[in-house]
């Protein structure tokens, strides 16, 4: 089954069913578009079928005819419907039949479903003025967020049409457990509800019958389902709107339920007081409950645009909670919030709200990691590149912000996109702790002088220390300014040779330098005594006076030396006649024209 089979644009269903029934067969199917995939249901059937009821319309058209024409937010949903090949097809939301899921589920939740289903059957005797006549298992769907949705509409009769013959024609095929015994005899009085009382009183203790759990009025509730729903006397049957005010149905649980199902009903007051107090109200029940049965509708788009819920809930469902951290005074922990609240924000991603989106990326640092790369890459980051072109600043500036924390998770090439090329260094000096030791160490080697030293050496010790002599003026402008830039780079790259030199050969420098130092200083010594003069020329009164001698010339080491290169003599060989040279070739022709 495919595409040709349907005239709903792209969907496509799937050939294994998920439940085949008297009239029908259950199968998945989605609805695959440019922008999203959409999931639901298709109920194929046969477009004839034998049957005093069917002659003019088969179960599935019947079903299909009033699923559309009575719409309730526990009714299940009608999509669209068509005839193709002698089959007919009745799209609806994704569900699945109540009985694969009905044994996964708690006392608390089936309390919320049979809720659901007294609340759709309270809207159909109340408001339409029909009964439906098969309340049971096989009439009652469940959404992938565990809601119940009452289905099987192909035996629904208006109060006014219902009759005994009516009865007896369908008797057969409805669920014989739920069929009143004396129906034939109750239908000929004025009530015309109490087909359906009896069928819901059989329903609650079907799926409550092993249910011990202890929830308020759990007991008190089967007892009145058992005797006065299913009472002989029909009289004595309570209206089924009456049990809505009963302690099972009013459940802090339930009322949490209720009142964000009804939202739109409220008033501004009782929103903001509901609102107030939500969080705590929460925090009483398991978080899977919590996220399973209320999940959608606290992200809902009443709760998410409202300003009570945006202060006051919204941060404690949006920010995950860390199960050694109780304190924190949020509701999910990661994995319950993967599972049950990040599909949905998925979906929300793609709601174009300038409110809706801000809410979202002022926690999105929060849950951010609660997405896989694929969902952040394939379906988050498109919807931010939309924002940064919006012309709200305020939404650019945010959506900015939310893209930096996406670049640590998918990389700048894939948030930025384009060439990139490494423009900045890392200035900072290699840290080698090895290397460290080693210059502490190079810094404390001092020259060894044995006990016995001549105090000359120790005098040289003294100059050694002495800072180095400056360079002449003027000699600083011969460097150029490229060398200049080339020696502080070789000085950048160089940093981490600092202090990497041999000590042994620091100290055998040193001793070498002492060496030659004492060497001179004797030198000079030595010349010093061979100037000595004599006695005669120390005396006063007798001491010549040489005439050569003048002052001394400060500046005689600053004179230039300008010396001038060496010439080289050259012979030229000059003749004194001139001198022609004729050779000898045989071809002697002229230019022609040719050669031009």
């Amino acid at each position: 089954m495919g595409n040709d089979h349907s005239h709903l644009s792209g969907v496509e269903i799937e050939e294994k069913s998920v439940e085949v029934s008297d009239f029908w067969s259950h199968h998945s199917a989605t609805i695959i578009n440019s922008e999203n995939t959409t999931n639901l249901s298709v109920l194929t059937g046969e477009l004839f079928v034998d049957g005093p009821l069917w002659k003019t319309q088969t179960p599935l058209e019947k079903n299909s005819k009033h699923l559309m024409i009575y719409r309730h937010p526990c009714i299940l949903r009608y999509i669209s419907s068509w005839q193709k090949s002698s089959k007919y097809y009745l799209a609806v939301e994704e569900v699945v039949p109540l009985s694969h899921v009905l044994a996964t589920q708690n006392a608390l939740q089936i309390c919320i479903g049979l809720h659901s289903i007294l609340k759709a059957l309270c809207f159909l005797h109340e408001k339409a003025s029909i009964s439906h006549n098969n309340i049971c298992t096989a009439a009652i769907y469940a959404s992938k967020e565990g809601s119940w949705k009452l289905g099987g509409m192909e035996y629904v009769c208006k109060f006014n049409e219902l009759s005994s013959d009516f009865l007896k024609k369908t008797r057969n095929s409805r669920y014989n457990k739920a069929i009143d015994p004396n129906e034939d005899k109750h239908i000929q009085g004025p009530r015309r509800d109490f087909i359906d009382i009896f069928a819901f009183g059989v329903l609650v203790c079907e799926v409550l019958k092993s249910k011990d759990e202890e929830i308020p009025g759990l007991t008190s509730f089967k007892e009145l389902c058992k005797n006065d729903l299913q009472n002989i006397d029909v009289a004595l049957r309570p209206k089924l709107s009456s049990l809505l005010d009963h302690e099972f149905f009013n459940h802090e649980f339930i009322v949490i339920h209720s009142f964000l199902a009804e939202l739109p009903l409220k008033s501004d007051e009782e929103k903001m007081q509901f609102f107030h107090s939500l969080a705590e109200r929460l925090k009483a029940f398991p978080e899977v409950i919590v996220a399973k049965q209320l999940g959608n509708l606290l992200l809902s788009r009443l709760v998410l645009l409202n300003k009570t819920a945006q202060e006051e809930l919204l941060p404690f469902i949006l920010r995950l909670r860390v199960e050694s951290e109780d304190n924190t005074g949020n509701i999910f922990t990661e994995d319950v919030f993967r599972k049950f609240l990040t599909p949905k924000l998925l979906e929300i991603f793609g709601v174009r709200d300038a409110q809706i989106r801000l809410l979202l990326l002022n926690n999105f640092k929060h849950f951010v990691h609660t997405f896989t790369k694929e969902e952040l890459q394939s379906c988050i980051l498109p919807e931010l590149l939309v924002g940064v072109k919006d012309t709200n600043d305020h939404l650019v500036s945010v959506t900015l912000r939310t893209l930096a924390d996406l670049v640590p998770i998918l990389g700048a090439a894939t948030v930025i996109g384009g060439r990139r090329g490494k423009l900045f260094t890392d200035g900072r000096p290699v840290s080698h702790p090895n290397r460290r030791t080693s210059r502490r160490n190079s810094k404390k080697i001092e020259p060894v002088i044995p006990p016995d030293t001549n105090p000359i050496i120790q005098t040289n010790q003294v100059i050694m220390d002495l800072p180095e002599r400056p360079r002449p003026d003027g000699e600083e402008g011969e460097t150029s300014t490229e060398e200049a830039e080339q020696s502080v780079e070789e000085d950048l790259d160089n940093w981490e040779d600092w202090g990497e030199s041999n000590p042994q050969e620091i100290v055998e420098s040193v001793e070498s330098n002492s060496s030659e130092s004492v060497t001179s200083v004797f030198e000079r010594e030595n010349v010093a005594q061979k100037k000595l003069p004599d006695i005669l020329e120390l005396d006063i009164k007798n001491q010549t006076s040489s005439g050569g001698n003048d002052d001394f010339d400060f500046f005689q080491d600053m004179e230039p030396v300008i010396e001038t290169s060496a010439k080289f003599v050259i012979e030229e060989e000059s003749a004194s006649k001139l001198k022609l040279g004729v050779k000898e070739d045989g071809n002697e022709d002229g230019w022609v024209d040719e050669d031009w």
